[in-house]
């Protein structure tokens, strides 16, 4: 395998990841959470560093990709941590009514003020067992492989 083909596959599989996101957003109707929409940033990112690092050449950018994969790899992990109530998650999407705090009942009920929360710490797809969350933490650390392979690769 070359250096830009090993880049391309992590990249273009960040890219195939934000499209999935996408996907179960608009098509099957899965609205993200908080922390799913933290995990699609470094996809995008990723994506971003494949174009360049196949561009320009170099050991920067795939040391910057593989990084940013164990970025998405560790976000998962928290994630499906707040998921299987492991440790709490952020107050704004697990279940605390902060939010709702100095509201009164007929603000808390005017559907204009109030936004639907997506639950971080409730799992909405699931498969074998395991959640969005931690398939990302599996794919994450998969593609981080390939950029540390297309790294391996890099000449100056």
């Amino acid at each position: 395998m070359t250096r830009n083909r090993a880049i391309f596959l992590a990249a273009a599989g960040s890219l195939g990841v934000l499209f999935a996101g996408y996907w179960f957003q608009y098509v099957v109707g899965l609205a993200p959470c908080k922390l799913c929409l933290w995990q699609r940033w470094p996809h995008l990112i990723a994506t971003l560093l494949g174009m360049g690092a196949i561009a320009v050449g170099g050991r920067m950018l795939p040391l910057a990709g593989a990084v940013t994969m164990a970025v998405s790899a560790g976000l998962g992990a928290y994630h499906t941590g707040v998921e299987r109530k492991w440790w709490p998650g952020p107050s704004s999407c697990s279940g605390d009514v902060a939010g709702f705090r100095g509201m009164t009942p007929e603000q808390m009920l005017d559907p204009t003020l109030v936004q639907p929360v997506v639950l971080c710490d409730q799992v909405q797809w699931a498969m074998f067992g395991l959640s969005m969350a931690s398939y990302n933490v599996l794919i994450s650390l998969g593609f981080a492989v390939f950029w540390l392979w297309g790294l391996a690769l890099s000449r100056g």
